[in-house]
C-alpha cells in the first residue's frame, strides 16, 4: 500500500485543543463523566446526557431521531459527541456557541432532561459524595450551574477517536488500509470531492450545507440554521457532521433519513433530491459502483473497533 503524503498527514489530529477559561483537569472530567450518566438532572429522573449519547452506539443513539421528556419524539437526530473537542461549531443548526454552554442545552430544553435546576443543585450540594467532587475539581466555585456546564464540557472533550485504521495508516502503518480503502481515500478528496466538506483535520469544515434531502419538500421542514439567522443561504442547511466512527453511528443526515453509508454515497452521487437552495458543492457524480462500494470501505476505515467503557457508580 502507498504511504501516506505529505498532503496526506493534515489529516493527522492534533493536540487534543482546551478552553483557556475552562483547564481540561482530571478531577473535572470525573466529576463530567459521573454528571454526564447520572438521570437525576432531568426533572423526572429518567434521562441522562448518556441516554442520547450512549458508548455502545458511537455516543449516539442509533435512532433515526432522538426521544426526549416522556418518549417525546424529536426532530433532528442525536450527533456523535465523537471528537467535539475539535469542533468550532456545534449543534446542527449552531444554537449554542461552546460546549459549555451546549452541555446545558438539554436541560434547559423543555422537550429533552426539562431540568428544574433549583431542584437539581439541592440534590448535589446535598450529597456528600458530589460534594467532595465539585470542591476538587472547581474548589473557587462549589456546586453551581457553571461548575456542571464546564465538568459535563470536559468529559466530552475527552471521547477522542485517533486510533483508527485510517490514522494508523497516517502514521506510517502502510498495512492498515486494504486497496479499496485507499482507493476510496483517492476518491473522498478527489474525483468524489467529499473533503470539500469534509475537510481535514477531523473530516468536517465547520459550515453549513443545503444537500437536498427530501423532508425539505414537506410541509413542516425543518429549514436547519436558517432558524438561528435568517439568511437565505442558509435555508436547509445544517452543520457538516464530522466523519471519524462514522460507521457507528447510523442513521445518517440530521433526519436519520439514510439507514447506510451505502445509501448515503447514493444520495451525494445523485446531487440530492430537492435542489432548491441546494450549496453549490452539491451536484451529480458520475461513479461507478465499484467508486461507491471504494468510498463506502475508505469510511468503515475511519472507525474505531468497539472499546469497553466503565460506566461510573453514581453517588
Amino acid at each position: 500500500m502507498p504511504q501516506a503524503t505529505v498532503a496526506d498527514k493534515e489529516w493527522i489530529l492534533p493536540t487534543l485543543p482546551a478552553s483557556p477559561d475552562n483547564p481540561l483537569t482530571k478531577n473535572s472530567v470525573s466529576l463530567g463523566k459521573t454528571l454526564f450518566f447520572d438521570p437525576r438532572l432531568s426533572r423526572n429522573g429518567n434521562m441522562s446526557c448518556a441516554s442520547c449519547h450512549n458508548p455502545s452506539l458511537g455516543w449516539s443513539d442509533g435512532l433515526k431521531t432522538a426521544r426526549g421528556d416522556h418518549g417525546k419524539l424529536l426532530p433532528r437526530a442525536t450527533p456523535t459527541i465523537t471528537n467535539v473537542a475539535y469542533s468550532k461549531i456545534l449543534m446542527w443548526d449552531v444554537r449554542h456557541p461552546s460546549l459549555e454552554s451546549q452541555a446545558l442545552g438539554p436541560m434547559e430544553s423543555e422537550d429533552e432532561m426539562n431540568t428544574d435546576f433549583e431542584q437539581v443543585l439541592g440534590f448535589l450540594s446535598s450529597n456528600a459524595k458530589y460534594q467532595t467532587m465539585f470542591k476538587q475539581a472547581f474548589p473557587a466555585e462549589g456546586v453551581s450551574t457553571s461548575a456542571m456546564a464546564k465538568a459535563l464540557a470536559n468529559f466530552q472533550r475527552t471521547v477522542v477517536v485517533n486510533d483508527s485504521r485510517f490514522d494508523r495508516w497516517l502514521a506510517g502503518d502502510t498495512a492498515a488500509l486494504s486497496w479499496s480503502e485507499w482507493r476510496g481515500f483517492q476518491l473522498f478528496k478527489g474525483k468524489a470531492m467529499c473533503s470539500k466538506c469534509h475537510s481535514a483535520t477531523n473530516f468536517t469544515d465547520d459550515g453549513f450545507h443545503n444537500i437536498g434531502l427530501s423532508q425539505l419538500a414537506t410541509e413542516k421542514a425543518d429549514v436547519g440554521r436558517y432558524l438561528i439567522r435568517k439568511v437565505k443561504v442558509n435555508k436547509g442547511a445544517f452543520k457538516t457532521p464530522p466523519l471519524r466512527d462514522v460507521a457507528n453511528t447510523a442513521p445518517y443526515f440530521h433526519d436519520g433519513s439514510s439507514g447506510t453509508l451505502s445509501e448515503v454515497i447514493d444520495h451525494y452521487t445523485k446531487g440530492g433530491e430537492i435542489r432548491t437552495n441546494l450549496s453549490p458543492n452539491m451536484f451529480a457524480l458520475d461513479l461507478t459502483e465499484l467508486e461507491k462500494k471504494d468510498l463506502v470501505e475508505f469510511m468503515y476505515s475511519l472507525s474505531s473497533a468497539p472499546k469497553s467503557f466503565d460506566v461510573p457508580s453514581l453517588p
